[in-house]
């Protein structure tokens, strides 16, 4: 297995015109699970091509355990690659599929055939050996693809998009299996994914990119709860984060931010550092849709001390085991998650209280978060 290290990473295109990654500096484990994740264009799969070797780097270094590996050719740097199409032969079995790097490499046959047996055994597709690809279905398909990757005992796996094309049962599936897998392994393992839900659930860290720069690289858990900046904010979570333009301002004692037909009362803590690190004033306010409460309307004035605000339904979703409900602030649609079972009709008035200890404010000119060091 092998450590990798990614030092001031760039690749251009286009004679500089077009810069995919950009100073991308990266540290991934012996033996992680690490995700890249961003929109497509993002520069996550030219990055995972740089670290196979298929794209030369403009600039920076590629290091495996140390050893910088950017002249070494692809086929000497044990990497196993997985893609989105899972790219069998059809009219091999199964077996020949998966021991078809080891013949290029002129294994001897007893050595392929433990290999295979080996690999199949792991991903539990013993039985499917004697099969052609035509006759295994789309999770199968990609274990044999896994599978003809880890028969050559790589010390890195590449996984690029390789859950895309199944169904959403079968990816939950699979995702389980390629998770299990590497654990077993210990493989230094890399995904390259757009979807959110795959990078959560599956990496120990998460590099969220953004037009070739890397935004934030941490554990799920911190991304969700403390995204370093409004895009890594907007792009995790599901339903995504309530983001509002607001002000702040100091009235009579009483810290406030003002919005478009709301105002919410915040600590002295959270003013103190919207007045150390946002000269203007001016913010965004960050909400997660589970992290508020709903209550009746009329409650409003008889809870002085709750800090909600009153906002009318426009619609509700039900979700199985909750309801997302949508509320209009002029142009803007707020939404909150209430549990299951939750009724309201369309412009019944609802008092909005957020939780404030899970707030998240952003200055509205640089992006970044106020309240990152909490």
């Amino acid at each position: 297995m092998a450590s990798i290290r990614l030092e001031n990473l760039t690749k251009e295109f286009d004679r500089g015109r077009v810069v995919a990654v950009k100073d991308l500096n990266l540290e991934i484990k012996d033996g992680e699970f690490t995700a890249l994740l961003g929109p497509s264009g993002c520069g996550k799969t030219t990055t995972l091509l740089m670290i196979a070797g298929i794209y030369k780097p403009t600039r920076g270094k590629v290091y495996f355990d140390d050893v910088c590996v950017n002249d070494v050719a692809p086929k000497d740097r044990y990497v196993g690659l997985v893609f989105q199409s899972y790219a069998l032969y059809p009219h091999m079995s199964v077996y020949d599929n998966i021991a078809f790097p080891l013949r290029l490499s002129k294994i001897p046959k007893q050595e392929i055939k433990r290999r295979v047996h080996e690999v199949a055994k792991l991903a539990k597709i013993e039985e499917l050996l004697d099969r052609k690809p035509g006759q295994l279905s789309g999770g199968q398909q990609q274990r044999v693809a896994l599978c003809r990757a880890l028969v050559k005992e790589p010390e890195v796996l590449l996984l690029d998009e390789p859950l895309s094309n199944l169904d959403a049962r079968l990816r939950i599936e699979t995702r389980a299996e390629i998770k299990r897998l590497q654990k077993e392994l210990g493989i230094t393992t890399i995904l390259v994914t757009h979807d959110q839900v795959e990078a959560m659930t599956m990496a120990e860290r998460v590099a969220v990119m953004h037009e070739g720069v890397l935004q934030q690289f941490t554990t799920p858990e911190e991304l969700y709860d403390r995204p370093r900046n409004l895009f890594v904010a907007s792009f995790i979570g599901d339903p995504p984060m309530n983001l509002i333009e607001v002000s702040y301002r100091r009235r009579d004692g009483v810290h406030l931010l003002e919005g478009e037909g709301f105002t919410l009362r915040i600590s002295e803590e959270i003013a103190r550092k919207i007045e150390e690190n946002s000269p203007t004033g001016k913010l965004i306010l960050g909400i997660r849709p589970e992290d508020i409460k709903l209550e009746p309307g009329e409650k409003e004035k008889e809870n002085e001390q709750e800090n909600g605000f009153p906002g009318k339904v426009f619609l509700t979703e039900p979700l199985g085991g909750s309801v997302l409900v949508d509320f209009k602030f002029g142009e803007l649609t707020f939404r909150a998650l209430a549990p299951g079972g939750f009724e309201a009709n369309p412009g019944d008035e609802l008092l909005i209280v957020p939780e404030l200890k899970k707030l998240h404010l952003f200055d509205k000119e640089t992006g970044k978060s106020l309240l990152d060091e909490r």
